[in-house]
Parts: C-alpha cells; sequence; structure tokens
C-alpha cells in the first residue's frame, strides 16, 4: 500500500554556498559550504532516499521499479523531474543549459529548464536573467575575448516571493544573498559561460564551457520576473506560478485546510513557508523545507495549518 514519501535530503558542497539550510530552516547540515539540497532526485548524481513508514530505507529508484506508474502515473516510466533548495551566500556562475536535442545528442541525457521560487533575499538581491537586447553571438564571443562579459548581462531586482521561469537555453545566475527552491527536467547539465575570475583555494579557476555555451544560448530571450496573483477560495489561496511542458507549478497558501487529490499524475508539494500538517489515513508533519511526494495511486488528502507550498505536477 502506497502512502505520501518524504525523503532524506541530499546535500551538495560547492564553493558559493552557505549555511542557511541550517540558520533559516533549523536543518542539521554537513560541514562546509552547502549549496545545494537535492530534495526529490532519482539521477546518477543524487538518489534520493524514503525516510517514513514501511518504505523507509529504499531509493526513489527502487520504489519506482516496484510500483512503476502507481507512483508516476500513466505518462511517465521514468522520474522526470529534480526538486533542489538552493542557497547563494555567494555568486554562481554565469551559465545557460541545452535544450533536449542538444543534450540528447552531445550529453546523452535530457536537457534543463527550470524555474526558481524565492523563498528569502537580502535587501536588493538582485539576478542575472538573460541577456541585453541586441547581443548576438558574436559580440558576446568578443565580450568573453575581451572580459567584458558583465556589460552584456541582464541585472534584475528579485525579492520573496518572486517566481523566475527559466527555459532552456536563457543565459543565468543566481547572486548573492538569495535562498530559492528549485524546479527542473531531470537533468544536471550545465554549461559555464563566466564565472567573475573567481578562483578556488588552491588558485585555480573553475572549467568553462564557452563553445557549447555560445552554442545553446537563446539570444532573443526575454523574460519577466513574475509577482503570485493569487485567488481566494475557502481554505487556501492558489496562484498559477509557471505551466510549461516539463512541469506545471502552483503556489498554494494554506490559511486553514486544503484538499486534493492525483489526477493522472504524481504530486509534489514543497513548503517554502509556515508549517501544517497533511493528513492521509495518518498525519504527517509538514515543516519549511519539507518536499513531500504523493504518488499518482492515492485518494484524496488533506493539508492543514498555516503554510505555503508548492504544488508541482507533470
Amino acid at each position: 500500500m502506497l502512502y505520501p514519501l518524504f525523503f532524506e535530503p541530499v546535500y551538495k558542497n560547492i564553493i558559493w554556498g552557505g549555511r542557511k539550510f541550517e540558520t533559516y530552516f533549523k536543518r542539521t547540515i554537513p560541514e562546509g559550504n552547502v549549496a545545494e539540497s537535492w530534495e526529490i532526485c532519482c539521477h546518477k548524481n543524487g538518489m534520493s532516499v524514503i525516510k517514513n513508514g514501511p518504505l523507509k530505507g529504499k531509493t526513489l529508484d527502487e520504489v519506482i521499479k516496484l510500483y512503476g506508474k502507481e507512483i508516476l502515473g500513466e505518462k511517465y516510466d521514468k522520474f522526470p523531474l529534480l526538486i533542489k533548495l538552493i542557497d547563494a551566500n555567494d555568486k554562481l556562475s554565469v551559465q545557460v543549459h541545452p535544450d533536449d536535442e542538444y543534450s540528447k545528442k552531445i550529453e546523452n541525457q535530457l536537457g534543463k529548464t527550470e524555474m526558481w521560487y524565492v523563498i528569502d533575499a537580502k535587501d536588493g538581491a538582485k539576478l542575472v536573467y538573460g541577456l541585453k537586447k541586441g547581443t548576438t553571438k558574436e559580440s558576446l564571443k568578443n565580450a568573453i575575448e575581451y572580459n567584458t562579459v558583465e556589460e552584456l548581462l541582464n541585472f534584475v531586482p528579485v525579492e520573496k516571493g518572486d517566481i523566475i521561469f527559466i527555459p532552456s537555453g536563457t543565459v543565468h545566475a543566481i547572486l548573492d544573498g538569495l535562498l530559492l527552491a528549485e524546479i527542473q527536467q531531470n537533468s544536471d547539465i550545465t554549461y559555464r559561460l563566466y564565472d567573475w575570475n573567481r578562483v578556488d583555494k588552491d588558485g585555480k579557476k573553475r572549467e568553462l564551457h564557452i563553445e557549447k555555451a555560445l552554442d545553446v544560448i537563446d539570444y532573443e530571450f526575454e523574460g519577466k520576473v513574475l509577482k503570485p496573483k493569487f485567488k481566494e477560495l475557502s481554505g487556501y489561496k492558489i496562484a498559477k506560478a509557471v505551466s510549461c511542458k516539463y512541469f506545471n507549478v502552483d503556489i498554494i497558501n494554506v490559511e486553514e485546510e486544503y484538499k486534493d487529490k492525483p489526477t493522472g499524475s504524481f504530486i509534489i508539494f514543497t513548503a517554502v513557508e509556515g508549517e501544517g500538517k497533511l493528513i492521509y489515513g495518518e498525519e504527517y508533519e509538514i515543516k519549511i523545507s519539507d518536499s513531500f511526494l504523493i504518488p499518482a495511486s492515492l485518494n484524496e488528502l488533506e493539508i492543514r495549518g498555516n503554510l505555503t507550498l508548492l504544488k508541482t505536477t507533470v
């Protein structure tokens, strides 16, 4: 009998990470610069392990092989998403992700379209979101050669609660002072275009992927930071965040109670604020930063409390 699945996080230490998973989310985390927490993942570079119920200790891959469409729904045979939390204590590299066609041909895996939800932001926080209008492949190539890339980047202000949709081909960078939830295709392909002339503890610069990045960039992309517009319903508010061919994300602001049921797909909930409880046969505590998966075969569930959730479906 399947039930709501909670997972152990998979932490990633990277040069630009910090300690906000410890201070903001009250988690116990490894030492060092903890940059990413892979919350729900089924990838060669990170595999979720179930931490609750009879399936405790099994990997997500193992239970998908056991239960298949009872977990995933009819559309997928493999887990299609990767859910992360990101702590940018320092700025990330300026980067771009390829689309499916390019990535399958060159990297033998899926491309990467993603979205971010800003959980917390310092005053004056910014992101790199695309290139300045009129930038071409040739002008960007020249800027790389003469170390003037920053002049062509589109910097945008962001604040808590903002939504940023990043289709494959979009030049982007998370800058310092941001805590984000990220929903993305199940891919770990990143092409670094520029890394702020940064060096590691040994004085070495990180690898760049200039030629591949130049090949996959969408030079015409113009994005807009989105502000959620909530619709008031009985016991909760809901706002559409992102809808694309890879995932759909809504923001659910639970004020008293919220009921839902899988309809052909699994559901993933990520708590980005507050706390509450999930009721499905028994009660499950929900704390800020928790992500949990509702298998496609489950019936109606109920969430009570005062919390904000990202609801992700495919």
